[in-house]
């Protein structure tokens, strides 16, 4: 299931964001406007395909911070892949269009899509109070040039602290980005 705002008219690209722990694809529809006020993207918020305590939807089963559990990752991120190829084929748009995002565990699935080996690289990726995944069997593709990053990570969060923002920052740095 996802949520869909369509372009003013026909779209010069899309923007896609996964939504956090516990969320659902309204989390963060309005982001879509904040960051597209012009409307010139397609914008998208996927539902997470696993419900899990305490409630929404999710992601992955959470492993540890920085750590998601491999087989309910693995398992996402086949899923999100074959679904964000058909979104972007339906609507007739490249991975040089497309800007995926998200928060906390959407940002990883961001990260994930956007970097995975073997996916085709996006426009760009933003990612918000998010880490890069650490998943057995599961590995970036960082060679020269990765697309631009734009990671905003609160000094404050108690959950996901902002090293981890940090350190994302540092390993695309030193690819190039």
């Amino acid at each position: 299931m996802a949520r869909t705002r369509p372009a003013a008219g026909e779209p010069e690209g899309a923007l896609v964001l996964f939504h956090g722990r516990g969320a659902d694809e309204n989390d963060l529809f309005p982001l879509l406007d904040a960051l597209d006020p012009e409307r010139r993207l397609v914008g998208v918020t996927p539902r997470g395909p696993l419900s899990l305590p305490p409630g929404g939807a999710h992601w992955y089963v959470l492993g540890g911070i920085g750590t998601p559990e491999a087989t309910t990752f693995h398992a996402s991120f086949a899923a999100a892949s074959v679904w964000l190829d058909g979104f972007l084929g339906e609507h007739r748009l490249g991975y040089d269009r497309l800007v995926v995002g998200g928060f906390w565990p959407g940002g990883v699935m961001a990260y994930a899509l956007g970097l995975g080996a073997g996916r085709p690289r996006p426009a760009a990726i933003v990612a918000f109070n998010s880490f890069i995944p650490a998943v057995e069997g599961f590995g970036l593709e960082l060679s020269p040039p990765p697309p631009p990053v734009a990671i905003g990570h609160g000094t404050l969060d108690p959950v996901i602290e902002v090293e981890w923002g940090r350190r994302a920052r540092q390993l695309f740095e030193e690819a190039g980005a």
